[in-house]
């Protein structure tokens, strides 16, 4: 039976060049789409166009700078030439639709754009759709009024409606007041400050009257509630996360469906040349990588070595290939940590010295509003003055096409969040489709792609909490790091034996291929 699905998201990433994504959440929803695709699937992305996209970040004198992100959107996308109108605060606001096509293997999907910047709409009105997670509570109320309730009407007039109404995270929840269908729910937050909650006096005043009778307005809307309520299937996106989000809702039932990345889009050129030489049909089936393991050594770690060129002749000043090098992008704020890996400087200058260099590469912004984020990238940026023996760089304004060089290139990537607060993670998926091995803190989906010394490795302990977690995790992680640097330096056999069991055990099967396969078997019933 063919089964259509609308995948809404407040962000999705399906192209470097098209700015409507911040971060995880959204190349995650991009790289659904192109599972979809893949398959031949009758599936189509709902989001809205962000005409000056999440913030172009620039480092001047080591502060981050923000900056609106221009992009040739009118270039990019099609205008289908339809637009829809919602009301919101009182008031009718249009949106036209524009669209973007991917094309698969085996077919293609459409991801629509609502865009107000239109001579229909007041300066209010056109400002819903300027940028992204910006703009304060009644701006993205609004966005979410569009999102939910627009781009159900959107989905209406280009596709005459659909199936399945898949909500990627709870931005879009407004659509169960709209959509007829099916309702599937995917939650991504692990902690209670991410779920978004809006005054009913807001709500009251923003969203139609018609809608009010079917919402509980006797105390704020929390708009995860809101789509659990009316969703007849549930999940978080990983096994641990599932516990995590029955404890927080504990009146709703969740599955689990851990997270995948798009095996094509996040592969290196080095690495694609030789599985395309190696393995048949990898990127349509990329369960096919477990074929790695008779590969020959000496052309893997060819393939390694050009994937780390590419990324350290680009960085500014000039790192060593022969150096061991260290990778940490995601969003700089304070659970992410950061700055952890500088909790002793002393040690990691000793570790530098000891195997003749080490050199770091970070990446990733702050929100605009996030001053502790701005102060740890501050801190990094000095790191890179201060240090003498340990080389540390910054890749300014990090996107989707940096973040395929850096986890290819670097040989080990950092992830260490404070537990319970990492729903999923992807980037450690990335980096295992090049044979980046991660040594991470155990939470989310390393939880289940861990085994030690063989494609990566733990800081500390499985439960550790309190004042105590950042001393026992610091002092770990160094420990593990002069393990990790002997290796490396000392053991190239058993080295490349870990960048095959990267690939062949943690890429073969965290993708979007078997992620989706997963979704088709439980929530698109």
């Amino acid at each position: 039976m063919t089964r259509s699905v609308a995948y809404f998201s407040m962000e999705i990433g399906i192209k470097p060049e098209i700015r409507t994504y911040s971060g995880g959440l959204g190349v995650l929803a991009g790289d659904t789409l192109k599972a979809a695709a893949d398959h031949g699937l009758d599936f189509t992305g709902v989001t809205l166009l962000y005409r000056n996209g999440y913030l172009r970040q620039e480092i001047v004198d080591g502060e981050q700078q923000d900056h609106p992100r221009e992009w040739d959107y009118g270039e990019l996308l099609e205008d289908t030439g339809e637009k829809i109108s919602v009301e919101i605060s009182g008031r009718e606001v249009t949106a036209r639709i524009l669209k973007y096509t991917y094309e698969g293997t085996n077919g293609e999907v459409d991801v629509l754009f609502l865009d107000t910047g239109i001579k229909e709409n007041d300066e209010e009105a056109r400002n819903l759709t300027s940028q992204l997670y910006m703009g304060g509570e009644r701006r993205r109320f609004g966005q979410e009024i569009l999102l939910g309730i627009g781009g159900t009407r959107a989905i209406q007039k280009i596709s005459s409606g659909t199936d399945y109404y898949h909500m990627n995270e709870g931005h879009s929840s407004l659509l169960t007041l709209e959509a007829d269908g099916q309702k599937v729910f995917t939650t991504h937050t692990p902690v209670p400050a991410g779920h978004d909650t809006f005054n009913p006096s807001i709500v009251r005043d923003m969203l139609p009257e018609k809608y009010h009778h079917q919402l509980d307005l006797s105390s704020e809307l929390n708009m995860t509630e809101l789509a659990l309520e009316n969703s007849r299937y549930a999940n978080g996106v990983s096994d641990r996360h599932r516990e995590v989000s029955e404890d927080m809702f504990p009146e709703y039932e969740f599955d689990a469906v851990t997270n995948g990345v798009h095996s094509a889009t996040w592969t290196s050129e080095p690495f694609s040349r030789l599985f395309e030489g190696k393995i048949e049909r990898w990127r349509t089936d990329p369960s096919r990588l477990r074929r790695v393991a008779g590969i020959a050594d000496s052309k893997v770690w060819e393939a390694k070595k050009k994937s780390k060129k590419i990324l350290l002749e680009s960085l500014e000043p000039d790192f060593s290939c022969e150096t061991f090098t260290i990778g940490f992008a995601r969003r700089s704020t304070g659970y992410k940590r950061p700055d952890l890996i500088f909790s002793d400087v002393n040690k990691l200058e000793q570790l530098a010295s000891d195997y003749d260099g080490l050199q770091i590469v970070f990446g990733g912004k702050a929100h605009p509003d996030d001053t502790n984020g701005k102060e740890i990238i501050s801190q990094i940026t000095g790191y890179a003055e201060m240090l003498e023996e340990t080389d540390v760089a910054f890749i300014e304004d990090y996107g989707m096409a940096e973040a395929l060089d850096m986890v290819a290139g670097v040989d080990l990537w950092l992830n260490n969040p404070r537990r319970g607060q990492e729903a999923s993670g992807t980037s450690g998926m990335k980096a295992a489709h090049n044979g980046t091995p991660q040594l991470s803190t155990p939470d989310g989906w390393w939880l289940e792609g861990e085994i030690e010394g063989v494609t990566g490795w733990y800081i500390g302990e499985d439960y550790v909490e309190g004042e105590n977690e950042d001393r026992i995790d610091s002092q770990s992680l160094y420990q593990q790091l002069d393990h990790i640097m002997s290796l490396y330096y000392e053991n190239r056999k058993q080295w490349i034996d870990i960048i095959k069991s990267c690939i062949e055990l943690n890429a073969s099967h965290f993708n979007t291929d078997r992620m989706l396969k997963e979704y088709l078997a439980k929530a698109y019933q």
